[in-house]
Formats: C-alpha cells, structure tokens, sequence
C-alpha cells in the first residue's frame, strides 16, 4: 500500500496534522494526483544536488501536465491548471527548494504513521493529546462565541438608547417653541418628558453596566485563556521544532483572537456612540461622562496588550537545505522564518513592515535589515565575537509599528533561542544543543541556558530520542530500544524514569571507552538509516538497538540461521548482523560480521547484502547461511521487495570473524568462479600439508 493511501486511512486527528504542512508551498491536490509518482522519486538526494532537482522539477512539470491533460472534471481540471502555473513560476529558478519541500511533505508524513502505529504515546505527547485538552479548546471556543454574542446585542441596546433620546430630544425641541408655557397641556408634557428623562437616564445606566460587564468578561477571557493558551502553542511549537507532534491550532488562536479584537472594537465604537449622545442630551448626575472615560481607558488598554501578544513566530529559522533541523543556521547560507500577527481585520489586511535584529539584547549587534511581514529571509555575511558553535545561542527580533484607530502599537516579538555554525560538521552538536533547549526551558530569552544547562529526566530524553528516529526516518524506537539506549547511556538499571541524564554526559562526554559521545553516536546511525537503510527500517525489520547479550539471549533457541540486524556499538554509523548455528555438540553458536558503514552501503544495499551472503568454509561449497529474520519471518519474504531485480556483480569481500573459516559476499552470477577458487584453494592447502607432490 502507498504511504498516500495509508495516511488516507488514519484517525481524524491524525489527518489534521497532515493539513497542516500541506499550503501552498506544496498544495495538497499535487499530492493526491501525483501520489505513485512522487513516492517513487528520491527527493531526499535531489534537495542537495541542483541538477537533479532541476531534472525532477522538470519531470514534476510534465507529470501534471498529463494529469491536466487527462482529468475529465472540468473544475479539477481548473485548479491543476492555476496550480502548475503557481508552481511553474514558484520554483522556476529554486528546483532545489521545490525537493526540500516534498522531501519534508514526506518525511513528516511518515513521522505521523510512525506515530499513528505507536502502542503507547510519551508524556510529553499525551499531554498535548488529551481529552482535557479538547475539552479546554470547546469551552474557549463557546466563551469567544458567547461574547461577540453579548457585544451584538449591546449594539441594540445602544441604538435603543439613541432612539429613546431622540425622541426625548425632539419633544424637548418642540416644548421650547411652545408659546403657551403654563397651560395644562404642557405641563403634561412635563411630566412626560421627566419619565423619559428618568428611563433615559435608567436605560445609560443600564448599558454602561452591560459594557462594564462584558469588558471584564473579555478581561478575564485574555488574561485566564486566551494568552495562557497561545503561550501553550509556543510551548507546542518548541515540542514541534525538535521532533514531537505537528503543530497545529494557530488558526483556531488566530479565530479567538480576531473576534475577541473585533468586540473590543466594536465596545469602543459604542463608547464612540455614547459620547456623541452626551453632547445632544447630558444632564445632573448623567452616568456616561462619568463612566465612559475609565472605560474606555480600559478598552484602549485591551486592545493594545491583545494585538501586542499576537504579533507571533509562526515558523522558526530554518535553512531550506535542512527542513527538519530549524533554529540552526549556516553563515553565507540563506534562511526563512515568519511571523504572524493573529488579529486579522481589515484594517490591518496588508503587509506591516517589519525591522529585524540579530541578537538585539546582547551588546554585540551582528547587522540589522528590513523585511516585510509573513515572509523573511537573510543570509548571514559576517559573525563578530567568540562564538562557541554549539553552545553559544542567538535570537532574532521582530519589530514592527502598527497605527490602528487612533492607536500606536508597538509590536515586538523574537525567535527561539539559534545556533549559528560555519560549517555542516557542526551540525550534530547545533541539533543536540537545539533539543536540549527546547526539552528544558520555555522562556525564549534564556541566551546564557548553557553556561548552567539544566539536567534532563530519561523520561522526557528517551521521548525526544524517539522522536528524532520517527522524523527523520519515519519509525520510532520502542521500549525494547529505548532501554538498550538507557543502558548505554545510564548503565543498567531497573527503572530508568527518574534517572537524570547531563548535558556533558549526554553531548560532550565520550561513550567509556570510545572516541565519541552517546549523542554523536545516535546521530550518526540516524544519518545512516536515512542515507542507506531507510525501506529496511520502516518495514521494521532492523531491531537496531540490543547488546550483545540481548542478540545471543533471542537467537539462542531459535532455528539455525536465524538473523537479526543491530547497529554497531563500536563504530559510528555501522550496521552488522549476527546468525545462530549449531556447532559440532548441538550447541549453539553466534557468528558476527565487521559493520557496514556508509563506504560499504554506498556500493551494495542492505537487502543485497542480505540475499547474495555467502559464506567460504574449510573449501565447503558456498551458500548462504541467513535464513529467517529474527524471529522467524523468512528471509526473502521480509527483504524481497527492496532487492535489486539482478543480482549484483561485485567483487569478493572478505569479513574476518573470530570464527573458525572466512566468510565472503558472492554472487549467485559468480558461483561457478568461486567453485574454481575453492578447488584452488584446497591444493593450495594441501601442497602446505604435503599431502600432494608435484612431479
């Protein structure tokens, strides 16, 4: 089944997550009518090279066309049509832009699967799942509702109080023209226009209460729900920038916050409304001049901090060339970030400008440029001052001026904490130092975090690790090998929860006996997966993380050749795979082979390692002693549809094993020369033994 056709089949809350990446960078429908086509292309080689990119790009072109050509719809056919305009001109001239975004469409659709087939969720991603959390998000959105509700029918009450006075206004009116001043009549008409007066001055009253009411109401609304709730979306940002969930629910904050905007607006007009009436009517005692200027001191107040507070980064920094990796940088490398602001109205429907400052509360000041609103770039042409790469963290600030009704609001908002590198062999220690961060500390501004990093729980370690393997390679990693990481990392023990991992022990501190830290270890067998073992690894068919006493304890009883493929403890990025026998007593025997490193992986896959191993014992006939995959799932029926359609044509490569015999990789294509070579092999033994003479 495609992964298109099995995302289709996910839970709602699932599929929600996938709208979110889909915009219009990469639009959906692209997706859905090229879905075979784009499965089958490596997006992933073509983000980094641009002849490739182009030549995709190109193929992509001629790919939509035809389904333009062919789709009998006419209003599909409509939409296909201004799509392949958009993105003929979009990427025109950045082919390379183009594969990073579908690579990272991909990608992120397989962390969603990987998540999606997950037994058990990690504390951090249940609590930003739960039903309490819906729950919360229902009665915000009935809140918002019930006040814009409250705000119309004040409008009424408004306008029912303008119509009152002028109906009082012109009784009043005509009463002064009236010549006759003490006739009954109009001493009735006195009396009347009293109670109109006295209901009039009620009625103020009334709706200056009402407004007081409802402004209180939008009070508590911002200070209890709404900024709590977008400080959990920054939370949930953090969360997502290094791995976790999808981040969504900024359009929802984006709706909350619109309409609780457009009812301070429309209070304030109705305050507007209030004033003008005064200067018709006003009398002793008159509620509105005494009310009216507190209030709307207090509206203006509002909606000042509203607007203020959602002025947001909605996407991090991020280099194109490395889209699951933001907050991480690279001089002379551009980078794309935006920001938001989440109260739309039309007066504000355009673009702001907005001024950036690279570490702008830090004495140094790297440089300072003008962007517009929604869409930033800037590519860094010179770093000043002692940087320590990975540790030393930079922020940029948004600053921008929005004149709105009367008021000045200054906006102003920063990125997460960035780590600036020089050069891509630093990225390993920038994404750990990124990570580290995010996992620990909400506050933004938090610049000096690693001249006293915080320690991390295992628990909340062990949720990001996973994370990284579900994102960058589509499968997380289970409990089974998670605890193979707590021993590696922690030593063993009998519950890893409350063990506190440190930032030197985890980064900086060498494995015991090793020249590398646990993470560069991790993140080099990431790069491996991704590069040469990712197909294998979906399928789930590399365990990966077990010691070596684990491998032995689960292939001990089973059937002779019996495999399973772990990643090497002793080498950074290697893979090796270890097969049970039985020896000459019954007993059985664990036989390993050196690693295989990208070098090796380069030349031969994983699953043609796999179905052409042959092994080269004492001159027996040479065959292939890897039968089923751990536990017991045959070997062709696992790796099958990841071999080559021919077997491939190498040379012999020797493995040395602590083994009795040597062990080879060959071909079935080379069986009858390796027939040769062992018969050459045996006389060459014998001639040792003297058992053969020459004449």
């Amino acid at each position: 089944m495609s992964q298109w056709k099995q995302i289709q089949q996910l839970d709602i809350k699932f599929l929600e997550q996938v709208d979110y990446f889909y915009d219009d960078n990469f639009p959906m429908e692209l997706r859905q009518v090229l879905a075979n086509w784009i499965e089958s292309q490596d997006w992933e080689t073509a983000s980094n090279h641009e002849s490739m990119a182009t030549v995709l790009f190109n193929n992509f072109l001629i790919q939509l066309e035809r389904q333009c050509s062919q789709e009998q719809n006419f209003l599909h056919r409509h939409n296909l049509k201004r799509i392949f305009h958009q993105i003929q001109v979009k990427y025109k001239t950045n082919p390379l832009h183009m594969a990073a975004v579908i690579c990272n469409c991909l990608r992120e659709e397989r962390r969603i699967l990987s998540t999606a087939s997950m037994q058990e969720q990690g504390p951090l991603e249940k609590s930003m799942q739960n039903s309490a959390t819906l729950e919360k998000l229902k009665v915000l959105d009935n809140k918002v509702a019930v006040i814009r509700s409250s705000v119309q029918m004040l409008d009424q009450g408004v306008k029912y109080l303008e119509d009152m006075q002028d109906d009082f206004d012109f009784r009043y009116k005509t009463l002064q023209l009236r010549v006759e001043r003490n006739s009954l009549t109009m001493k009735q008409e006195v009396t009347t226009l009293q109670e109109i007066l006295n209901r009039l001055d009620f009625k103020r009253k009334e709706i200056l209460s009402k407004i007081a009411d409802v402004i209180k109401e939008i009070d508590t609304l911002i200070s209890s729900q709404l900024n709590p709730e977008l400080k959990e979306w920054k939370r949930r940002q953090q969360i997502a920038c290094i791995g976790g969930p999808v981040l969504i629910g900024l359009d929802q904050l984006q709706n909350w916050f619109t309409l609780t905007a457009q009812s301070l607006f429309q209070i304030k007009r109705q305050l507007d409304k209030l004033g003008e009436l005064i200067l018709k009517v006003t009398y002793e005692s008159d509620p509105i001049p005494l009310q009216r200027p507190q209030m709307e001191e207090q509206v203006k107040y509002l909606i000042y901090h509203l607007i203020k507070s959602s002025f947001v980064v909605e996407k991090q920094p991020c280099m194109p060339t490395h889209p699951q990796k933001p907050l991480i940088i690279k001089t002379q490398v551009q980078f794309t970030t935006k920001v938001r602001l989440l109260v739309k109205l039309p007066e504000v429907d355009y673009q702001l400008k907005v001024k950036t400052t690279f570490d702008k509360y830090v004495p140094r000041i790297i440089c300072m440029s003008t962007f517009y609103l929604y869409n930033l770039g800037h590519s860094f042409c010179l770093l000043q001052g002692p940087l320590s790469v990975t540790e030393e963290l930079h922020s940029l600030n948004f600053e921008a001026m929005l004149m709105l009704q009367g008021l000045d609001i200054d906006l102003e908002t920063c990125s997460l904490p960035l780590v600036v590198i020089s050069n891509v062999s630093q990225l390993p220690g920038g994404w750990a130092s990124v990570m580290w961060y995010n996992l620990l500390t909400d506050d933004p501004k938090n610049l000096g975090f690693f001249s006293n990093p915080l320690r991390a729980s295992w628990s909340q370690l062990s949720e990001v690790l996973s994370w990284q393997f579900s994102s960058f390679a589509g499968r997380g990693l289970n409990k089974e090998q998670l605890n193979m990481l707590g021993d590696k990392l922690l030593g063993q023990h009998a519950s890893y929860n409350d063990c506190q991992v440190s930032w030197s022990k985890f980064w900086k501190e060498n494995i015991p006996g090793k020249s590398f830290s646990f993470w560069l270890w991790l993140d080099s067998i990431l790069d491996l997966i991704k590069k040469h073992l990712l197909p294998v690894w979906i399928d789930g068919y590399i365990m990966g993380f077990v010691s070596k006493e684990m491998e032995r304890a689960l292939l001990k009883e089973k059937e002779p050749g019996t495999f399973l493929l772990r990643f090497s403890e002793s080498h950074l990025g290697g893979i090796t795979f270890t097969w049970v026998e039985q020896d000459e007593n019954g007993e059985p025997k664990f036989i390993s082979v050196e690693p295989y490193t990208k070098n090796r992986l380069n030349a031969l896959p994983i699953a043609d390692i796999i179905r052409d191993y042959k092994v080269i014992a004492d001159g027996v006939v040479p065959e292939n002693p890897l039968k089923f995959l751990y536990p017991d799932i045959p070997k062709d029926e696992a790796f099958g549809k990841h071999y080559n359609s021919q077997q491939n044509k190498v040379s012999m490569t020797w493995d040395s094993t602590k083994t009795e015999g040597l062990y080879a990789i060959v071909t079935s294509d080379y069986l009858n020369v390796y027939m040769l070579y062992i018969i050459l092999l045996t006389l060459f033994i014998m001639l040792n033994h003297h058992v053969v003479k020459l004449i």
